[in-house]
């Protein structure tokens, strides 16, 4: 029985039971019952190297062991597990590690919202609130944006399969150049034109909604002196600034907040994916407290008290006590940066450029499939690895940010076979 019929018939209940919009298990049809640290296992142990990480939501790797045990005994000892937004030990031990770990030695003051489980929701609070702030509804957000599913965030979303989806017109939004999006032209002076000039059609806007690294959208990492001006955009307008930090923050990019090298100050922050330290469902919206106008109960959901979360999440701020986890974050990300631009190198026939920061980076093809061929076979020599970007034309890689160096490397050394494979 060949390859291809095996994996036919283990896939069987997922292609017969489970609706079509599924994608990941169609990319990678095996099934998975084991995971630990940057490596997956599937039923026939098979062993893989993640370079996928939950897209994101797994910066730590699976199954921490502090994180696990702490979560067994948790539950063991009855903890509560469903609370909406009541208050719990576990909420309050991450409020306050949060604040004395993460805000105060940045310098930054910040409501803490726990809007729901998901990235969207967080971006979904954003909007509301940037909204009922400053009485305005248009939001402008940029080219290649990814913000979430529901209608707000597909609103501020520009991928045009994604809103399609969304089966009606997505209003009161304005898409604008991100960053270098057309060679050689001054993005954010268009729109400072389009704000100045009172017969462009964009009305002052209640936010701008910003990644400073695209990671759905192609891996496209803003300059951060761009991201600064957009700031000061901001600031000129009296235009909230949001920072979608749902990928590229807890680290992603090297240090906490992807916008912190830029050194600026968002009025409000998204975070999702890894801030759940283990995998979890969680999210919070960070808002300046002059900002912070709900109302109580303005904006609830039944799962925005997620306890084991809290657990989790508040043993993965230990990472953030001093700078030795983000340097070792730089020491991975300059492994990453030098073999991409060594395959841009070698292998001309790929068209390719280097994208992205810290261990938020890609090698974007331009040539037609051929980024999601070189997954198919990595995922065959056993790699997890996906493609991102408007015409999947960028291979993306997010591994766990305490990958070990050798894991790392032995996954690029697949990588590298897989594309050799591909172009012969």
């Amino acid at each position: 029985m060949t390859t291809a019929v095996l994996s036919d018939k283990k896939m069987k209940t997922f292609e017969e039971i489970e609706s079509t919009v599924r994608s990941y298990s169609r990319g990678w049809p095996t099934i998975f019952e084991k995971a630990k640290g940057y490596k997956l296992w599937d039923i026939d142990g098979n062993e893989y190297i993640d370079f996928f990480a939950g897209a994101g939501g797994l910066n730590y790797g699976h199954n921490d062991d502090v994180m696990q045990e702490k979560l067994i005994e948790y539950i063991k000892n009855d903890g509560i597990i469903h609370s909406l937004d009541m208050a719990t030990t576990t909420r309050k031990e991450f409020l306050e590690r949060f604040k004395e770990v993460i805000l105060k030695p940045r310098d930054l003051d910040y409501k803490i919202m726990f809007p729901g489980p998901t990235g969207t929701n967080t971006v979904e609070s954003a909007l509301k609130i940037a909204r009922k702030v400053t009485g305005r509804d248009t939001v402008i957000s940029f080219t290649n944006a990814f913000h979430g599913m529901t209608i707000g965030s597909l609103s501020v979303t520009a991928n045009s399969f994604k809103r399609h989806g969304a089966g009606i017109p997505l209003h009161h939004t304005v898409s604008m150049p991100f960053d270098d999006y057309v060679e050689d032209q001054d993005s954010l002076a268009y729109l400072e034109r389009f704000l100045e000039d009172s017969g462009s059609g964009v009305a002052l806007p209640a936010a701008i909604i910003l990644e400073t690294v695209q990671g759905e959208g192609g891996m496209n990492a803003a300059r951060l002196e761009w991201v600064k001006k957009v700031e000061s955009i901001c600031k000129r307008w009296d235009i909230l600034l949001i920072i979608d930090d749902v990928q590229a923050g807890c680290g992603r990019t090297g240090t906490f907040f992807s916008f912190e090298p830029a050194g600026i100050n968002p009025d409000i922050v998204c975070l999702s994916k890894s801030i759940g330290g283990i995998g979890l469902p969680m999210a919070i919206t960070l808002i300046k407290p002059e900002y912070d106008q709900w109302e109580p109960g303005e904006h609830n959901g039944t799962f925005r008290g997620n306890n084991m979360a809290f657990l989790a999440a508040t043993e993965a701020l230990t990472n953030w006590e001093t700078d030795e986890f983000s340097k070792a974050i730089e020491e991975r990300a300059s492994i990453l940066s030098e073999t991409i631009k060594r395959w841009v190198k070698n292998y001309p026939e790929l068209k390719a450029e280097a994208r992205g920061r810290g261990l938020m980076q890609g090698i974007a093809i331009d040539v037609d499939g051929l980024a999601s061929d070189i997954c198919a076979e990595a995922f065959k020599r056993g790699l997890i690895v996906e493609t991102s970007g408007p015409d999947d034309e960028v291979v993306k890689f997010l591994p766990p940010l305490n990958i070990e160096k050798e894991g790392l490397e032995k996954g690029l050394e697949i990588l590298d076979d897989s594309i050799k494979h591909v172009l012969a």
